[in-house]
């Protein structure tokens, strides 16, 4: 049975549903979820079982066309323009909460509010206020400072658009030791994204390193070289030179892993 990858944001959670269309990747499909008629875009669409993904409860209508198209760069527009509406609410409840994007499905049954917050927030009375405003459902989602900067874009440390916000799906788990892996420096503001967490590209090439680190002898061990006896107190992982500093002398050598013995 063929299936499809579907993200009705960019970059955003993805979905699974039955590739009734036989539609091919970059598609813009208009499907039913959650009782709403929306606008998604197919991210891929291949072979597989249902026991190899989760299928969602998601019907798929038709292929967007030029109409839905523009129904929904118009609702966008409208979605702004609540959004700004709707901060002003916030501080009138004075509610401990940061709206980040808002958007309307297609058919506009339902508002969709982002929000970050430190803890739980009782948004009850905003949310009527907000529905008698805007005459919709409304749903006010609560999201992390990760996804937060997937929503909002950005240029990350690299200059190159946020990974988050052009084609990660679903974000990866990083961890401090990928950046001892790499030999990096441990200054959060050296190893942190502009959502104040650990780069998600720390995890693209951990792998890599990992092999590389594996073949090659640990910090402190002795070693042969050609010169004599040392200790290694350097290396440059994917190069595989080994930095040794030889017994009676200060200045360490740099050594090819070839021209090294393990003792």
């Amino acid at each position: 049975m063929e299936v499809m990858e579907i993200r009705f944001q960019k970059a955003g959670q993805s979905h699974w549903a039955v590739n009734q269309l036989q539609v091919q990747a970059g598609s813009q499909i208009v499907v039913k979820f959650n009782h709403c008629q929306d606008l998604a875009q197919v991210v891929r669409a291949q072979d597989l079982t249902p026991k190899e993904v989760a299928l969602d409860e998601i019907v798929v209508e038709r292929t967007a066309v030029a109409t839905d198209l523009t129904h929904a760069a118009s609702n966008q527009v409208d979605a702004q323009a609540a959004l700004h509406q709707a901060r002003q609410m916030v501080r009138q409840h004075h509610l401990l909460m940061k709206l980040t994007i808002a958007r309307y499905t297609l058919d506009r049954h339902k508002l969709i509010f982002y929000f970050t917050a430190d803890g739980r927030v009782d948004f009850r009375e905003l949310v009527r206020d907000l529905a008698s405003v805007f005459k919709t459902r409304i749903e006010l989602r609560q999201i992390g400072v990760r996804d937060e900067a997937k929503l909002l874009g950005g240029i990350g440390p690299c200059g190159r658009q946020l990974c988050c916000s052009t084609f990660l799906g679903e974000f990866v788990p990083v961890s401090i030791k990928m950046a001892k892996n790499q030999n990096l420096s441990l200054n959060p503001t050296k190893i942190s994204g502009l959502c104040g967490r650990l780069m998600c590209c720390l995890q693209f090439e951990d792998d890599m390193y990992e092999e590389a680190k594996a073949a090659l002898p640990d910090y402190g061990e002795r070693v042969q070289t050609v010169d004599g006896p040392g200790k290694i107190v350097g290396m440059n992982l994917l190069s595989h030179v080994l930095r040794v500093r030889l017994d009676g002398h200060e200045v360490p050598v740099d050594y090819d892993l070839e021209e090294i013995k393990q003792h």
